[in-house]
């Protein structure tokens, strides 16, 4: 967490002060509540105006670490065999704008996320505001009997942003909420397609997002438990495809799980799936 707030930076009262008055003039309110809260984010501020607004704030320096993960990223993507297909967006601005875009076009193919009200420059920052959801588990906060029966609807949605040519880009735990017992994503970004080959990038960011949901799933319900719900909406070349980015996913500091594990059940279902097909 210690970490976490060093990259993040602090924001002075100031600034965000000059945020909260412009929100308020927006909105019309004379007064506003604020509470600031102690997500699991490390390229903005986030904020709670009065029950009502979920705001995010990024800054300068929240940009400039966002270019050093893209960089990093990209570079792990290269070791796993393949292109770069992370995107920077150059200002704190622009990064607010593309993650509410991102949330419009989940939202637009059907699949769950916070309803986005607007993206704005004040001061300099980018902030975004989208609809507060009061009451939520994340995917990793759940009873592993409840996150067994849930990760199917995980992988179903996934699938569906996956056919829709989208993809999620920063997949965790975190980034999953279940809200009336319904699949919500979060934090949503978009990858950047090859300018040759579009297909390439998109191809292997999905891959990555599986990756990185098979990643999150196995700490709770294990690795076979994760593999089989994924088994119902990928079929096993896919998720062969998903194996070569483990490796690239476990050195996350934000995911924490049985690579090697995840690895081996992974080749015990597709030799297993072969031994169906032969029996076809």
């Amino acid at each position: 967490m210690q970490l976490r707030k060093l990259v993040r930076g602090r924001l002075e009262w100031s600034r965000l002060e000059s945020v909260v008055r412009e929100l308020a003039r927006r909105y019309d309110r004379d007064t506003v509540h604020v509470r600031f809260l102690e997500a699991d984010n490390w390229l903005s501020t986030p904020m709670v105006i009065d029950d009502e607004f979920f705001v995010k704030v990024v800054t300068e320096q929240n940009s400039f670490v966002h270019t050093l993960f893209t960089t990093s990223r990209n570079i792990g993507a290269f070791s796993s065999g393949t292109e770069g297909f992370f995107g920077h967006f150059g200002t704190p601005y622009q990064m607010a704008e593309h993650e509410l875009e991102a949330t419009e076009r989940l939202r637009e193919i059907g699949l769950n996320a916070p309803e986005p009200v607007e993206a704005l420059e004040i001061d300099g920052m980018g902030v975004l505001v989208m609809e507060f959801i009061h009451e939520f588990a994340t995917l990793g906060e759940l009873p592993e009997e409840v996150e067994r029966k849930r990760a199917p609807d995980v992988f179903a949605a996934l699938k569906r942003m996956h056919e829709n040519g989208l993809a999620h880009g920063d997949l965790r735990a975190e980034n999953v909420l279940v809200v009336d017992d319904e699949i919500y994503f979060i934090d949503a970004t978009n990858v950047r397609g090859d300018e040759h080959r579009p297909e390439y990038s998109m191809v292997s960011a999905r891959s990555y997002d599986l990756a990185c949901a098979l990643a999150a799933l196995e700490p709770h319900i294990g690795a076979r438990a994760a593999i089989a719900a994924a088994a119902s909406a990928y079929d096993t070349e896919e998720l062969l495809a998903a194996r070569e980015f483990i490796d690239f996913v476990s050195i996350r500091p934000d995911h924490t799980f049985e690579a090697a594990e995840l690895k081996g059940e992974l080749e015990k279902h597709a030799e297993q799936a072969e031994r169906d097909d032969g029996r076809v």
